[in-house]
């Protein structure tokens, strides 16, 4: 298979410095907005980068539940092979692919267990289903089959069908709390607009500009 043919140019007019907000949380929030706006089927949908005990990278593709200036908060079942990752060692990344509008938000930070009841309050607000489908899997163990995993979903949906789900121990939220963003504009003849905000020792956010 060839694939050093295919390409597409960037037609985006870019992205001027004096257009950036002073602060990266306000910046990622109207990203979003337009995101949304923008229809894109998954805005939430980011890539988490972790990194085991053996130093071995390892990414796959999470939802943001909540953002603030707290940091970005996603859920995830707390014996899965990223939160052991997170427990091992707590840098990660995220990244944003907004391909559709020639856009990417990448940040790097540390990540941490939020409190239980916050939790609690966000597990209660899912749909029933995916109540029990958290507890039903085990994520990241092997198994059998598929039939296996349905077999435990019935079962959790016969356990827990006639009342309210109680919050699984092992699943919770993990926040990332950023210390480096940097947003990507694409343009005209592969000039790209990259912008990094990176929090100093005054705990305040400098700008600089990169080269694409």
């Amino acid at each position: 298979m060839e694939l050093d043919h295919l390409r597409r140019e960037y037609h985006k007019d870019g992205l001027p410095l004096d257009q950036l907000d002073a602060d990266p949380f306000r910046q990622f929030e109207v990203w979003m907005q337009d995101a949304i706006g923008f229809g894109l089927s998954d805005p939430t949908a980011m890539t988490l980068a972790t990194v085991d005990r053996n130093g071995q990278p390892t990414q796959r593709i999470v939802l943001l539940k909540q953002f603030s200036e707290d940091g970005f908060i996603f859920y995830t079942n707390y014996s899965s092979r990223k939160a052991a990752d997170i427990e091992h060692n707590s840098q990660v990344s995220l990244h944003f692919p907004w391909h559709e509008m020639d856009r990417q938000v990448h940040l790097k930070g540390i990540a941490g267990k939020i409190p239980r009841s916050q939790s609690l309050k966000y597990f209660a607000s899912r749909p029933f289903e995916s109540q029990l489908s958290a507890w039903a899997s085990r994520q990241s163990e092997r198994i059998n089959s598929r039939q296996f995993l349905l077999m435990q979903y019935d079962a959790m949906k016969n356990k827990f069908g006639r009342g309210e789900v109680p919050l699984p121990d092992f699943w919770g939220g993990i926040r990332v709390i950023p210390e480096q963003f940097e947003f990507w504009q694409g343009s005209v003849s592969r000039l790209h607009d990259r912008f990094e905000y990176q929090l100093s020792a005054e705990r305040h956010w400098d700008i600089a500009r990169l080269s694409p």
